[in-house]
């Protein structure tokens, strides 16, 4: 039982998050791809549309329906939203483990639900027993789980850039501030005109100040850490680059801690958050490719202002690495197996 493989499917193997996923289950010791779908590419071999897997990935692409999904042991959505409830029933039913790389299973609230994403909920009881897949805050309920929502990007840094503050109860939960700027590949691979490379190259903006579909994830899960309200201000923005997220994160202190401390007790144990020196800087190179949330903590001039610098790989730690480290722990692995990498520099 040591070594059994884990059978896998992928619903949407042609987006970014599919083909991330692709890349690191592809030299995963105890991961064996059986499927891959795609409704547009069926029958088009995966090394064919991603040369990169060449001598990895020797599958074709199929329709859904003659998947045999049913026959995995874990199936991962990398899909839009609306997609994975829409079959996930009928796949745990069948014994197969659900992991979800959108938004079906990450918020708890249907009235939230229904605001954000303008339809109704198809998997309500579903909805219920999922766990959110945020290892760092739910680890021991993923370990049982049979539906995991896999976190969003910006949720993924700002959560874990704000938990140790919030946990320790230290900082006004009425006044947080989320700064974030991310890589253009977070809007998915399809063609649209804010996002084409004469639009975004050289050039820097924000977006979603009124509203972003990740602000309710992120008081969800902060609030539920708090026991109470919070409120949080979050400002996304769009940068010329193709990876990362860098997020700027405020909160003032309501006594005086040793913030530094802090940070690096609550981490110590956590493969994947890496606490930076007193006074560090991280960048989104040092995380392109790895599953490594690197973040940095600072109280400028000694006062009462903390300054939190979480920076992540969107595409891994924010979708199909933090996924993957969700796997693992679904099936008993080692958290880290399979996603032991070394950040690409420069």
């Amino acid at each position: 039982m040591l070594h059994e493989m884990i059978k896998i499917g992928i619903v949407g193997g042609t987006g970014y998050t599919g083909v991330e996923l692709l890349r690191i289950l592809a030299t995963h010791p105890r991961a064996t791809l059986t499927a891959i779908t795609s409704r547009t590419e069926a029958g088009t071999p995966v090394a064919g549309m991603f040369p990169n897997l060449r001598g990895k990935v020797d599958l074709e692409f199929s329709d859904r329906e003659k998947a045999r999904l049913d026959e995995c042991d874990v199936v991962f959505f990398a899909t839009p939203h609306g997609v994975a409830m829409a079959h996930a029933q009928a796949l745990v039913e069948a014994g197969v483990k659900v992991i979800d790389l959108a938004a079906d299973f990450r918020l708890q609230d249907i009235a939230q639900w229904t605001k954000w994403y303008k339809v109704e909920h198809s998997a309500r009881e579903l909805l219920a027993e999922s766990v959110y897949g945020l290892p760092e805050m739910y680890r021991d309920q993923i370990k049982t789980a049979r539906v995991v929502g896999n976190p969003g990007c910006y949720a993924t840094a700002v959560q874990l850039g704000f938990l140790p503050l919030i946990e320790a109860g230290i900082v006004d939960p009425a006044h947080l501030v989320a700064d974030a700027k991310s890589g253009v590949s977070g809007a998915g691979r399809k063609a649209e005109l804010g996002i084409m490379f004469s639009e975004v190259s050289d050039n820097f903006r924000a977006y979603g100040v009124a509203g972003h579909r990740h602000h309710p994830e992120m008081i969800q899960g902060l609030a539920k850490v708090a026991g109470g309200p919070i409120n949080l201000v979050f400002v996304p923005h769009l940068t010329p680059a193709i990876r990362g997220i860098h997020a700027t994160l405020y909160a003032w202190l309501t006594r005086d801690v040793d913030v530094q401390s802090l940070y690096e007790e609550r981490f110590a144990d956590e493969p994947f958050v890496d606490v930076m020196p007193s006074g560090s800087h991280p960048d989104t190179r040092s995380v392109r490719g790895v599953n490594t949330c690197r973040i940095a903590v600072h109280r400028p001039d000694g006062g009462d202002l903390v300054v939190v610098l979480a920076i992540i790989d969107n595409m891994v730690k924010g979708a199909s690495g933090q996924a993957v480290q969700n796997m693992n722990l679904m099936f008993g692995l080692e958290e880290t197996m399979g996603l032991d990498h070394v950040a690409l520099m420069p």
